[in-house]
């Protein structure tokens, strides 16, 4: 018999949004509606897959593993140095690759009990003890979070805006936060929602990497489109960077995402009018949601966190029936939470039917 490491029996695996295609053969649907995995419901932009279409020539090449043309268009729209940046196979490798870059016997990561898993996950699959800190107010306790540094903790992750909740910490309290964390602690905010947020008291993060032990991910997934071309950056001290270079993966971005993203990037509208669209319909779904008596908490993203009278599962259930996907909070041991994408006019107008129903059938 093959040995396999004993420690990976207490991983719990990653469970994914439920798929469309998946839905249309179980209950046999063809309007299906998928509200659940906080996708880019309008898409890509056009010149991404223009981009896509031009770089499939190239298919039989390896791609060029530091992205160098993207690394340098993206430098530029930010305004940090190249030496900066590092790409990955969406932010979920980029969290590996830091866990990597830092692994050590016994040593520590702090995180939020109810945030996205991905940080305990690839925390467990490294070697680490996760310290998981409850919320406060479904928001990051920030600090609480400081007081549950040891000695042995190598990082900490902090999802801003977090996922599942939607909330946000503010520019100065994550100031006072990074006073107290030790300058060998490397502390990692996760942005993958950054370009939905409309609070002022936001912080802008890449003035926190002067501190050296700051690194900062985003994603091309949510606003621009691309989650199944799998790219997100990360922008870190230049000496994180190049130690986290030499564990990465070769050619871990495809041409293809290489592409699509220094495309999107270029069509500077596309992601803006996104935004847009998500701050309305976010409204009108906060509007429905109070109308139909379902607590809600505002959201800085682009999927709204609620709470039902009854379980969510249940809920959760009856709307797939009806052609609604959205996502139950049970790995969180939430039964009575749900987490809802917000979608396009259309789909939205589908799920507040929907809810309706399954509502007043369920009373």
């Amino acid at each position: 018999m093959v040995r396999i490491r004993k420690d990976i029996d207490a991983i719990q695996a990653y469970v994914p949004g439920k798929p469309i295609e998946e839905v249309r053969r179980e209950l046999g649907l063809r309007d299906i509606v998928k509200l659940a995995s906080n996708e880019n419901a309008v898409g890509p932009s056009p010149k991404a897959l223009t981009a896509i279409k031009k770089a499939c020539a190239q298919l039989h090449r390896y791609p060029e593993g530091g992205c160098p043309v993207l690394k340098k268009k993206l430098a530029g729209r930010l305004g940090v140095p190249e030496k900066n940046l590092l790409f990955g196979n969406g932010s979920d490798e980029l969290i590996d690759i830091i866990l990597k870059a830092l692994r050590q016997p016994g040593a520590d990561i702090v995180t939020a009990d109810v945030t996205f898993v991905e940080y305990k996950i690839a925390g467990q699959i490294n070697g680490f003890r996760v310290i998981e800190v409850p919320l406060c107010d479904f928001t990051y306790d920030l600090a609480a979070m400081a007081r549950a540094l040891t000695a042995r903790t190598k990082a900490v992750f902090i999802a801003n805006p977090n996922n599942p909740t939607g909330t946000m910490v503010s520019r100065r309290a994550l100031l006072r936060f990074l006073d107290r964390v030790r300058r060998d602690v490397l502390v990692v905010f996760d942005e993958a929602y950054v370009e939905y947020v409309s609070s002022k008291a936001y912080p802008d993060s890449r003035r926190f990497l002067k501190r050296r032990n700051v690194a900062v991910l985003r994603t091309f997934s949510k606003a621009y489109g691309l989650a199944g071309c799998r790219i997100g950056y990360m922008m870190a001290d230049p000496a994180f960077i190049a130690a986290a270079e030499r564990v990465r993966q070769p050619f871990n971005v495809s041409s293809l995402a290489q592409a699509a993203a220094g495309a999107a990037l270029d069509d500077r509208g596309f992601a803006e009018k996104n935004s847009r669209l998500i701050r309305s319909e976010k409204k009108r779904l906060y509007r429905a949601l109070s109308r139909l008596g379902v607590w809600y908490k505002e959201s800085e993203t682009n999927f709204v966190f609620v709470r039902f009278a009854t379980g969510a599962r249940r809920i959760c259930r009856a709307l797939l029936e009806k052609g609604v996907i959205i996502r139950d909070m049970a790995m969180y041991d939430l039964d009575r939470y749900a987490r809802i994408t917000v979608g396009t006019r259309p789909e939205n107008s589908k799920l507040i039917r929907a809810l309706k129903e399954t509502l007043e059938e369920t009373r």
